[in-house]
């Protein structure tokens, strides 16, 4: 996730020079490393369907569906699975406990997306049916620096770094976007994690640059994971369900430092505090949702994902969600298990 050029794409879209930011990936993702691993038994059940997502260094992507019957007891190795996140104004960990579902699937949405369905896993960006959640899942915001343009998909060819985080440039000062999840199917990709998904603005943003069948070998409208942060509204040490809010970020002046939690002034601003809505608390959330801001324009004015939704000038748009009171309904059919107790999940 044969070699296929990006067609209709100009190479000045994706002109980008990444500063590595060492320090906060070594410290971000030294977390992996400070949790021991655990033995389990498992029972494989007897009829067992497995399909998964493959990436080659030709970019090249494939799904491969295995049926077989069988039935053994074995021991293996799990290691824990974690993330950060922000809650109230702090850097918090997010405890995964089980694997992702997309529910209902794609098709019941989009129902001509059946190649989408199949690729994406049935994971798609646009649509929800609320009652198909479990009963006390709740809502998280998934934080998409989208002024990044198309370096948020971590594919190296559109600007993104080899780690898989997406980069910026304003002025002459190029910029490494450091988040808590890097994009799908790369080095940082957060675990637990769907690898592909499906969306109608994905999309749109598609045929605005002239591609009409889809990239990288993908269905159209299908492309990896975007990098993202998290944010919730409470914390909790019980593993509960939760749906998805994505959140599209086009002002780089509130997008918060994954380590520290803290914003800085990147792009000048109209705004008396361009710092004032930093995306580190819900409340923040609500407000960038009816603030707008000269840095939006300033900073995408060569992003196509910006173009595609026709130059909006607030800080945040939610796909779906018009206004700071519907913040609770999902815009996406995705669900993941986690408990996010209030600690620092980086290590000190």
């Amino acid at each position: 996730m044969k070699n296929r050029k990006v067609l209709g794409v100009s190479n000045s879209v994706f002109a980008a020079t990444a500063v590595v930011l060492a320090i906060l990936v070594v410290v971000g993702f030294a977390l992996y490393a400070t949790k021991s691993s655990t033995a389990s038994t498992v029972t494989v059940p007897t009829t067992v369907t497995q399909y998964s997502t493959q990436y080659s260094t030709v970019t090249q992507y494939s799904t491969i569906y295995q049926t077989s019957v069988s039935t053994s007891t074995v021991t293996k190795t799990v290691t824990p699975a974690y993330s950060g996140a922000f809650y109230n104004g702090q850097v918090i960990t997010f405890d995964y406990t089980s694997q992702f579902m997309c529910t209902p699937p794609l098709t019941q949405f989009f129902p001509n997306e059946t190649a989408a369905n199949q690729t994406a896993m049935g994971c798609e960006v646009g649509a929800a049916d609320m009652s198909a959640f479990p009963s006390n899942a709740a809502p998280f915001y998934v934080l998409v620096p989208a002024f990044a343009g198309l370096s948020i998909f971590g594919v190296h060819q559109l600007g993104a770094t080899d780690l898989g985080f997406p980069t910026f440039i304003y002025g002459s000062q190029n910029y490494t976007i450091v988040t808590q999840c890097g994009a799908g199917l790369s080095k940082t990709a957060c675990p637990d994690h769907m690898s592909l998904i499906y969306s109608p603005a994905f999309t749109a943003v598609e045929e605005h640059l002239g591609i009409k069948n889809g990239v990288f070998g993908l269905p159209e409208g299908v492309l990896p994971t975007p990098a993202h942060d998290h944010l919730v509204t409470f914390a909790t040490n019980t593993s509960i369900p939760w749906y998805i809010v994505v959140v599209l970020v086009f002002d780089p002046n509130i997008y918060p430092n994954p380590v520290t939690g803290q914003c800085s002034v990147i792009v000048p601003s109209n705004l008396s505090n361009p710092t004032a809505n930093c995306l580190n608390n819900f409340q923040a959330l609500q407000a960038a949702m009816g603030t707008a801001s000269s840095a939006v324009s300033a900073a995408n004015a060569k992003n196509p994902i910006w173009q595609t939704l026709g130059e909006p000038t607030l800080q945040v748009v939610v796909p779906g969600i018009s206004s700071p009171s519907q913040l609770s309904s999902a815009n996406s059919n995705m669900v993941l298990y986690f408990s996010d107790p209030a600690v620092y999940p980086y290590p000190l």
